[in-house]
């Protein structure tokens, strides 16, 4: 079995353990929630002690990595551009439309106590104000923002760090990127030895959540996959948009020209396995320069993942849905601002890694527990193939962007 089929098995076994001993002995039911808790939360706080160093090193690294492809010349330079404003558009749109899609179904009383349970502690509800959330940016102190895990103003001060080091002289750079970039490799070296217990330990969360809150808890995991394949798909459709209005090019010309590499897309689920079809897409059935599309689409592959920053906001989403707390116009912001930093870093990781490594800081960001995280995992690769075709449908959007503004250049 694979790594994802086991932890499905897990989530299976536990939701029907718990779901069986709610409805046979509700009292027994509690008690073994008490019992089974504390390896759930165990295995959570495993993960959760990567984070930290994870991120720190992940941002660092990639400033860097940006910052060479952006020397490399003005075509990379708008690439660059042309990126960090899609993945600005699709965590605003996420941000704005996920709340409103979540709303449209009732929360259960009973799987807030219950996943409340899970996390130990409530949040505070109350909205973050502007002006705290703009005194927060830069840490004053940057140990004390990683000891809290204030994810926001440390990953602010990584960036000020990734971007400091591109002043210095280059083999002083070089050692300090590299420190890093071990570092990093480390932590996800250690996540993954705590993944592979990660069927034991869904099973022991979901088994604690559903012993108390029943079928509610499967039927909010159902809402969670579906308000996420709304998102996508309507994400993928408004790259079509930036096409047209940004590219210059015709909706039906564009469409058609990028079908085949959106079917390569939605069968292999990989980007890297698509992005042949796209540089046939982009060089003969759109006519792209050869100099923008050669450097432009494997420049995306590498840095470009638009629907990362959907998916942590939609979890984040999620998680206030099911807990019934309100999100606040600041903690939205910051979960946004956070998303499109960190999935310049995160391209490239494994799956499993990725979900913790930048779910888990953009839901602290945003002032939400990260225990059902934990038990989002087990189902986030469902969507997994929309997912990809709003990758690669963004790619080529980007580099129609890219292609435009260099024509209007020669012209």
């Amino acid at each position: 079995m694979t790594a994802t089929q086991r932890i499905l098995l897990g989530l299976a076994l536990g939701a029907l353990g718990g779901i069986a001993l709610a409805h046979a002995t509700p009292d027994l039911a509690v008690r073994v929630a008490d019992a089974v808790q504390p390896l759930g939360k165990l295995w959570l706080s495993a993960l959760q002690m990567t984070v930290v160093p994870l991120v720190l090193s992940l941002v660092v690294v990639g400033a860097n990595t940006a910052t060479d492809a952006a020397a490399s010349g003005r075509i990379a330079r708008r690439a660059i551009v042309a990126f960090l404003l899609l993945l600005a558009l699709g965590a605003a749109v996420a941000a704005i439309v996920s709340p409103g899609l979540f709303a449209l179904f009732p929360r259960s009383a009973s799987l807030a106590a219950a996943l409340s349970g899970a996390t130990g502690h409530m949040p505070e509800t109350a909205p973050v104000g502007w002006s705290d959330w703009l005194a927060g940016i830069v840490p004053t102190n940057a140990v004390m923002a990683a000891a809290n895990s204030a994810m926001l103003p440390l990953v602010v001060f990584a960036m000020f760090l990734g971007f400091a080091l591109t002043r210095i002289a280059a083999e002083r750079r070089a050692l300090v990127v590299e420190f890093f970039r071990a570092i990093a490799d480390a932590m996800i070296v250690v996540v993954r030895w705590v993944l592979l217990v990660a069927p034991l330990g869904v099973f022991c969360l979901i088994l604690a959540v559903c012993a108390r809150a029943g079928l509610h808890m499967l039927g909010a995991l159902g809402v969670y996959v579906l308000v996420e394949c709304i998102v996508y798909v309507g994400v993928t459709a408004l790259m079509l948009v930036v096409a047209r209005v940004w590219g210059r090019e015709p909706f039906a010309r564009f469409a058609a020209a990028i079908a085949p590499a959106q079917v390569v897309a939605a069968s292999t689920q990989s980007s890297l396995a698509s992005l042949p079809a796209m540089l046939e897409s982009a060089d003969r059935r759109l006519g792209y320069p050869t100099a923008v599309t050669s450097l432009v689409l494997p420049m995306a592959v590498s840095l470009f993942r638009l629907t990362s920053p959907i998916q942590y906001i939609v979890s984040s989403c999620f998680i206030a849905w099911a807990l019934g707390i309100d999100l606040g116009v600041a903690q939205l912001s910051a979960g946004a601002a956070l998303a499109v930093v960190i999935s310049l870093g995160s391209v490239g990781l494994p799956g499993q890694v990725t979900f913790i490594a930048t779910n888990v800081p953009v839901a602290q960001a945003m002032g939400l527990p990260i225990a059902p995280l934990g038990i989002m995992l087990a189902v986030d690769t469902l969507p997994d193939t929309l997912a990809t075709l709003g990758n690669v449908t963004a790619d080529l959007a980007a580099t129609s962007v890219v292609a435009a503004r260099s024509r209007k250049d020669d012209a």
